[in-house]
């Protein structure tokens, strides 16, 4: 399926030509557009889409007799449409081509990862022996933002006459792409205007529904020989004809370019005018390609990872898709980490705490970037402050679900396909969301030194959510030990008691100890402030000693529960019934989603020790052995390796997997404890989307948090890595798998420190730099520098 560079799909196939979309989606951290045929439009095999950054659209729908809202991200008029035929100079015109006329003899899809080019080729033939060979290259500009183009070659065999060309500009767009949402209102584009201009430029202006979100494109169509068009346009799109002379050996070419601008740009103006201003800057083919190519060059000197073999070209993918999903151009916007990218429908294009998994990547590559997702939180906080405020709770409650505005965008009725029923939606009470948030501040500034940062919008966001969980939790005086009640844990099965008549569930873990370790935080960033700031955020967050004892308190006396030896997932979690796992697999094969078996059967998962994902476990993800033990016990609850391994075992066999992350996490807290099955989930994670794993989802956007995880699981997980105040620190495991790679990072104030692992032996890089020399942590606490311009090799 691929090599080197390129992931290339060699004969077509409609049963997954919508994975191919995902997976060979083009973006440049604006805006993206799925790797569909130019030649179709929305039907049950394609689906064309291109998503904007940032660009939601908020609408009613009647579910199960019930009136819901929804904000989704808008697809966006298809500027890639290209339909044509065949009209030989001897004969009747032949019919309109697609992958699915039956004249198609060869069909391959070629994804150029270094270039960010995507090249579809088709060969077509009649029965009288015409053939005619077509080839589509796109490009969405990682240079220019506003920027796309399209080439598309024709060369006849065997006969002589002229290619139909149909150049579209289809503005009659819906949100149709994932079946589960069917019964939702997809239609969010309004208040088209449609028309030309001079040199073969087709345009349309729309709006989204609400809150009213101006777009606009310009597209440009050229031929080569030249020839004219007839013009058309419709309320909604535009067509524009020709008649495009072909000979054989010798091709003729259509070449599409598109501007897209939005009401949302800055500095602010008509979006129209600044498409068609836009295009008519916009250079010739050629120049577009080369400067894209060379922007993409660029890219990847930043956020390079070099892995040997099959796992370092899914890995490259992986990194690819994260690049595009969150380029440089980020930075400059207003937005959060999409979890499935902008490559599709799925999750309604919403952020969740998979910025948890992607902002490590960032923070070592891309700090300017990981910055603008952080401050997408941070205006977002009054938001959160809100929230926790009609909840009647202090401090900041971010939601699980955020979109535009940062209030709770989680749907309140979810539709199980198994059963055909709706059923009432309780995942906004991952109340953990906050943890994530300030967990991601506190890192950023640890990785990137970025106290500047920390001590202004991070203070604010950290401060706040400690203020969140210090009122939460409440004091059990049987237990003499704070508890928070009423929560969802990151396994998400588990939304209630059984039989229990109010949604929510007690004490846990996960969340109980993240909730400790930010109160924790909070108290060391404002003693680390300078006395000013200090004094600033104390008298405007109206902080006395009275409330931070409560937060000290609080933060050492957190109740976490505990079960046969093991952490329980929650309180209560261990009275539950087992579930008979060899069963359910022998009966249904796939059980990822044993939450719809169970409602399907009529059941409820809520009464078994069954998982969705990685929960408790996730605190293996987050923090080291040490940490999680100095953790434990300033919660004066002794964890030491055998209660941690009994821990890891004792869910490993309780888990479905029924989440792209669950095999991630899996696979790094096993990798951490030198686990022998710790390549099976890492390989798991990493076939995740290109082997469409959870059964037709990827088609229906990426899993970015998965996706980046897998990268940071070499960078961070196999070195042991952690940059920070003392330089670079190297812990490395050994995974047989991958015993050798390369990649680069920012660091100690140098950009593009090249760090190189071998079996054994380490090597660290630093570039020629005006900075000091990176000091370097080894195991055993080995301390030593590498001066800027040399590159030293170390024993492990």
């Amino acid at each position: 399926m691929s090599s080197g560079w390129t992931w290339t799909y060699d004969h077509y196939e409609p049963e997954r030509e919508r994975l191919v979309e995902a997976l060979c989606t083009l973006g440049n951290g604006r805006f993206a557009t799925r790797g569909s045929a130019p030649e179709c439009t929305a039907d049950t095999t394609h689906y064309p889409g291109t998503y904007l950054a940032g660009c939601y659209d908020r609408r009613p729908s009647v579910v199960a007799g019930e009136r819901v809202e929804n904000e989704d991200l808008v697809n966006l008029p298809n500027w890639t449409l290209l339909r044509y035929r065949c009209l030989p100079d001897e004969g009747p015109p032949g019919r309109w081509l697609t992958p699915d006329s039956d004249e198609l003899r060869h069909s391959d899809v070629r994804l150029d990862l270094r270039t960010g080019v995507l090249t579809r080729r088709l060969f077509f033939e009649d029965s009288r022996g015409r053939g005619l060979r077509v080839s589509h290259l796109r490009l969405v500009h990682m240079g220019d933002a506003g920027l796309a183009a399209q080439r598309t070659l024709f060369r006849a065999y065997g006969w002589s006459g002229a290619v139909e060309v149909l150049s579209l500009l289809d503005g009659g767009i819906t949100n149709s792409g994932v079946e589960r949402y069917r019964h939702l209102d997809g239609r969010h584009l309004v208040d088209h205007r449609t028309g030309f201009a001079a040199g073969g430029v087709a345009r349309i202006s729309c709006r989204t529904a609400d809150p009213g979100i101006g777009i606009a494109m310009a597209v440009r169509t050229v031929t080569r020989p030249a020839r004219p068009a007839r013009e058309a346009a419709t309320e909604t799109g535009t067509a524009q004809t020709y008649r495009v002379p072909v000979v054989p050996r010798r091709s003729a070419m259509v070449v599409k370019t598109m501007a897209l601008c939005s009401s949302t740009d800055r500095p602010a103006g008509d979006p129209l005018t600044a498409a068609v201003g836009m295009l008519a800057r916009a250079p010739s083919f050629p120049r577009l390609l080369a400067a894209h190519t060379a922007a993409w060059r660029r890219v990847w000197e930043q956020g390079e990872l070099d892995v040997p073999g099959e796992a370092g070209r899914v890995l490259r993918l992986h990194v690819f898709h994260l690049l595009q999903t969150l380029s440089p151009h980020t930075a400059r916007l207003d937005v959060g980490a999409p979890a499935r990218g902008l490559h599709g429908e799925a999750y309604r294009g919403h952020v969740f705490w998979d910025e948890l998994f992607v902002l490590p990547y960032l923070d070592l590559h891309f700090p300017e970037v990981a910055r603008a997702l952080l401050m997408y939180r941070h205006r977002r906080l009054p938001a959160a402050l809100e929230a926790a405020r009609l909840a009647g709770r202090e401090g900041a409650m971010y939601p699980w679900q955020s979109a535009s505005s940062g209030r709770e965008e989680t749907q309140a009725l979810h539709l199980n396909p198994r059963s055909g029923r709706w059923l009432p939606d309780h995942s906004h009470l991952q109340r953990h969301v906050g943890s994530a948030v300030a967990y991601n501040v506190w890192r950023y500034a640890q990785a990137t030194g970025d106290r500047g940062f920390l001590h202004s919008a991070g203070a604010e966001i950290l401060l706040e959510v400690a203020r969140h969980w210090a009122g939460t939790a409440v004091f059990d005086t049987a237990r003499e030990r704070y508890r928070i009640r009423g929560v969802v844990g990151p396994d998400e099965y588990h939304d209630a008691y059984p039989d229990a008549a109010t949604p929510g569930i007690d004490d846990n873990a996960y969340t109980n100890v993240t909730a400790a370790w930010v109160l924790a935080r909070g108290l060391d960033l404002l003693g680390e402030l300078p006395d000013a700031r200090r004094c600033e955020l104390s008298e405007r967050l109206s902080l006395d000693d009275a409330e931070l004892a409560r937060w000290e308190d609080v933060s050492r006396r957190m109740y976490v529960p505990f079960h046969r030896g093991v952490v329980s997932q929650f309180e209560g979690y261990g009275d539950l019934a087992e579930l008979d796992w060899e069963a359910y697999r022998q009966r249904y094969g796939d059980i990822r989603r044993l939450d719809r078996i169970l409602e399907a059967e009529g059941d409820t998962v809520n009464r078994y020790q069954a998982s969705k994902q990685a929960d408790t476990l996730m605190l293996g993800y987050l923090f080291r052995t040490r940490e999680l033990r100095d953790l434990f016990a300033r919660l004066r609850c002794p964890l030491d390796d055998e209660v941690w391994r009994a821990t890891v075992t004792y869910y490993l066999r309780r888990t479905s997997h029924g989440s792209t992350l669950s095999s991630l996490v899996h696979g790094w807290v096993l990798a951490r404890q030198r686990g022998a099955d710790a390549w099976r989930y890492c390989e798991e994670a990493l076939l995740a989307d290109v082997a469409d794993v959870q059964g037709g989802t990827t088609g229906e956007g990426i899993h970015l948090g998965a996706m980046a995880g897998t990268v940071d699981l070499v960078e961070r997980g196999i070195t042991g890595l952690e940059a920070g105040p003392d330089g670079l620190r190297v812990a490395p495991v050994v995974l047989a798998q991958i015993p050798r790679f390369t990649f680069t990072l920012c660091c100690g104030g140098h950009r593009g420190v090249r760090v190189r692992m071998m079996p054994g032996r380490l090597a660290v890089r630093v570039p020629p730099s005006p900075e000091g020399p990176l000091a370097v942590v080894l195991p055993g606490d080995r301390r030593v520098t590498v001066p800027p311009g040399q590159e030293r090799w170390f024993r492990l």
